[in-house]
C-alpha cells in the first residue's frame, strides 16, 4: 500500500476534511468528552467505585488522545474512527456491568451523557471519513 501511487493523493484528501471547521469542533468536543470521562469519578464524586472510576480514566484517556491523533494527523488515523462510538456504547452500558456495585446515580447519568455524546461525536467522525471516500 506504501508503493500506491494515490496513497499522497488519499492522505491529503483525508487532512483536508480534518481540517474543516465542523471536524475541528468534532475533535475539540472529543478531546473535551475525552477529559470529562477520565476526572468524572472525581468531578461527579465515585471515586469509591474503583472499578467504574479506573474505567473512566482509561477510556477518557484513550478517546482524548484519539481526539489528538485525529487533529493532528487524520489522514493517517482516519481508520480508528470506529472506536469512538464503541467507546461511547461501552461507557453508557458500564455502570451495570463492570463487576460489583459500581452504579451510583452520579456515575450513571455521567455515563450515559457522556457516552452519547462521544457515540454521537465518533458517528459524526465516520460521516467524515466516509464523505472523503465518496
Amino acid at each position: 500500500m506504501r508503493g500506491h501511487p494515490d496513497i499522497v493523493e488519499m492522505r491529503e484528501r483525508y487532512d483536508l476534511a480534518g481540517s474543516q471547521p465542523g471536524m475541528q469542533v468534532v475533535d475539540g468536543l472529543t478531546l473535551l468528552s475525552g477529559l470529562y470521562l477520565a476526572l468524572s469519578p472525581w468531578i461527579v464524586g465515585f471515586t469509591d467505585r474503583t472499578g467504574i472510576t479506573i474505567n473512566n480514566l482509561v477510556t477518557g484517556l484513550v478517546v482524548a488522545g484519539l481526539a489528538l491523533a485525529f487533529t493532528a494527523a487524520f489522514g493517517r488515523t482516519h481508520g480508528l474512527a470506529w472506536v469512538l462510538p464503541v467507546i461511547g456504547i461501552w461507557t453508557i452500558i458500564a455502570p451495570w456491568v463492570i463487576r460489583g456495585d459500581q452504579s451510583t446515580a452520579g456515575s450513571i447519568w455521567s455515563n450515559v451523557l457522556v457516552g452519547l455524546l462521544i457515540t454521537a461525536l465518533g458517528v459524526a467522525a465516520l460521516t467524515a471519513q466516509r464523505t472523503v471516500r465518496t
